[in-house]
């Protein structure tokens, strides 16, 4: 009986394990034939060759319909690593004008799915791209030598005039992050992205939709025609052109004045928010990041210590100076700490209780008007003395500080503006909790004198300064700038149509204005006066801890019906009516007159000539990968 049930026993323990086993190998079969996509790709790519048809990336033109970026066809190589057998790697490396080595670097990266996520034996591989017309044809006749090796045709970006880099961007390789980071799952190895400017921010607009063509191949994996006869290819959708609002003219000649100085210009039209020009010193020629010498001139920028890739009309982060002592002026008007009459005394400075703040000589006391003409100093130190120290209206310094810094804020300082470019930088406002921090809860209007004339903390970029002019020309509204003006196809985003408002009344802007148009009839912006139309400004020499003071202008033109608003930021560059001034003069002559005069375009030859370090002229004719070869060997 006992041997009887132990066999039984044994019987159904057989049974289990078996039938286990015959569901381990069902489950198998299931996920191979309907789960796993490795034995369908291997079976589709024996009799079908899936090629990618890429879209025409968007065009770039400017305001006036002038041509900056274009397309201009290139070839790429690609493999399907399974089907390279028997290829003559020495030939291969012939024919492309590459070394042995670089050839087996490349098979390695293509094989990391670390570095290339996705990687499969069974699909199309990026070995070498941007082939240039004739390197194509050189290597399409022998092409029939190297099975697995196929030509993608692609396009590359040109660029018709060497200015605007920092606006334009650039097109560059996808890397591992872009793939992984694409909400649309978009992007493979070898695909091209937008790397910066304009090029990066609209990325999505400008690629367009990749297309699928379907190739037949017979069993020795020649093409043989389109499938079905492209009945199931999918046409690409070319990228969007898009219109910049910038005019080409303006943004050379701000190229060519800027030349040899370090700063930027930043020039709006106030009216719509369209940044008419930005010019960011030194620059660089966008041709330089095209094809494969992309990399190289990419790190040869990236050595030079003037930094020529930072943006600093948006990434630079500088003491404004004296063109922030409008923005006082408003903030007092408004809370009723002066009237336009309110005089102020001024003895080379701003003395109280030990504490000076310099200033240059002129007339004391002194009303707004001729205070902003003549940029004094005292009278905006006394302005913010008082602010932080009446007790009747702000019970405490606290409440007066984040008063103060809520209108600051009003006109568009302490945040990030939000222009249609990556990299913007927010500058910097000081608020209430920042000094009790710093001082420990021990502070007043003394100590915090140096932000009513635009130093100490305050810090903001050459495109804030620039829309402060703007917000001024408005009497008290701002549009957020931006670089385009226009897409193929769609409307204007509403956020840059947009107007905000200031929480300054529109009188006072007036009286503010009446001061600028003062500092050009004869205070110190007399250099920018001209009979042509009516310029309002105001000078800036921001003090510099590191070295030698910055030269700045802010201002707009015409009075009425305000065309144009531009900040000149030059480093180093001393007082603001030695730099800032003569070029925003010239800048504003070039728009709303469409040329120079003969005697402008005299001055516009010494200030390009006139470098306070000796330019970098970079370089479009860099070495050849083969005479790099050569010079290894």
């Amino acid at each position: 009986m006992d041997g009887n049930y132990e066999l039984e026993k044994r019987k159904y323990v057989i049974g289990g394990a078996a039938t286990v086993i015959i569901i381990v190998y069902l489950l198998r079969l299931f996920t191979l034939q309907l789960l796993s996509e490795d034995f369908k790709i291997s079976a589709d790519s024996n009799a079908f060759l899936k090629r990618i048809q890429y879209p025409a990336r968007g065009s770039i033109s400017d305001r006036n319909g002038k041509l900056l970026v274009y397309n201009q066809p290139a070839y790429d190589v690609m493999v399907i690593m399974n089907e390279q057998v028997g290829v003559d790697t020495l030939d291969l490396c012939e024919s492309l004008d590459i070394t042995r080595d670089w050839y087996e670097q490349r098979m390695t990266e293509i094989k990391d799915v670390k570095r290339n996520p996705g990687y499969s034996n069974y699909t199309q591989q990026l070995f070498m791209s941007q082939l240039s017309t004739e390197e194509f044809s050189r290597f399409q006749e022998k092409l029939f030598r190297f099975p697995g090796f196929y030509i993608q045709k692609r396009s590359i970006r040109q660029y018709n005039y060497p200015y605007a880099a920092h606006l334009l961007g650039d097109v560059g390789e996808v890397g591992p992050e872009d793939i992984e980071n694409a909400p649309d799952h978009y992007y493979r190895s070898g695909d091209y992205i937008g790397k910066l400017g304009v090029e990066r921010s609209y990325e999505a607009l400008l690629r367009g939709e990749k297309g699928m063509e379907i190739l037949l191949r017979d069993a020795r994996g020649r093409i043989k025609g389109r499938y079905q006869k492209g009945k199931f290819d999918e046409a690409p959708i070319p990228g969007r052109n898009l219109t910049m609002s910038i005019d080409l003219d303006l943004q050379a000649l701000g190229e060519r004045l800027m030349k040899g100085k370090l700063g930027s210009i930043v020039a709006i039209e106030p009216s719509t928010g369209e940044v008419l020009c930005m010019v960011s010193s030194p620059t660089y020629d966008p041709r330089l990041m095209v094809g494969r010498q992309r990399g190289k001139s990419q790190k040869m920028l990236a050595q030079d210590a003037r930094k020529p890739l930072l943006n600093r009309a948006i990434m630079g982060q500088y003491p404004p100076g004296s063109t922030f002592k409008t923005s006082q002026a408003l903030t007092f008007l408004q809370e009723g700490i002066i009237t336009p009459s309110t005089s102020f005394p001024c003895s080379r400075g701003f003395h109280y209780r030990g504490l000076t703040v310099g200033c240059h000589g002129h007339g004391s006391p002194l009303p707004l008007v001729p205070s902003i003409a003549t940029s004094c100093n005292g009278y905006f130190c006394w302005g913010l003395y008082y602010m932080f120290g009446n007790r009747k209206k702000y019970p405490s310094v606290q409440d007066a500080m984040t008063t103060w810094k809520d209108y600051m804020v009003s006109m568009g300082f302490g945040y990030k503006l939000g222009i249609d470019l990556p990299g913007e930088k927010r500058g910097m406002i000081p608020n209430a909790p920042y000094y009790d921090k710093a001082y420990r809860n021990d502070w007043s209007g003394l100590t915090v004198i140096s932000i009513s004339i635009g130093q100490g903390e305050v810090n903001l970029t050459p495109l804030q300064i620039a829309n402060l002019g703007a917000t001024i020309a408005n009497r008290g509204w701002y549009i957020i700038p931006h670089v385009v003006k226009k897409v193929q196809g769609m409307p204007i985003d509403t956020l840059y149509t947009k107007k905000h408002y200031t929480k300054v009344d529109r009188k006072y802007y007036e009286t503010v204005v009446a001061g600028m148009r003062q500092a050009v009839l004869g205070g110190t912006c007399r250099l920018a006066n001209t009979s042509m139309y009516e310029v309002c400004g105001k000078t800036g020499t921001a003090q510099n801890p590191h070295g030698q003071d910055h030269s700045v202008f802010m201002g707009f033109a015409p009075r009425e019906n305000p065309k144009i608003a531009i900040c000149i930021y030059v480093e180093n560059g001393g007082w603001g009516a030695t730099y800032g001034v003569p070029i925003g003069a010239l800048m504003m002559e070039q728009y709303i007159n469409g040329k120079l005069s003969e005697a402008s375009e005299a001055r516009a030859t010494h200030f390009e000539n006139k470098h306070l370090y000796t330019p970098v002229e970079y370089s479009l004719n860099s070495p050849s990968e083969k005479d790099e070869k050569q010079q290894d060997q």
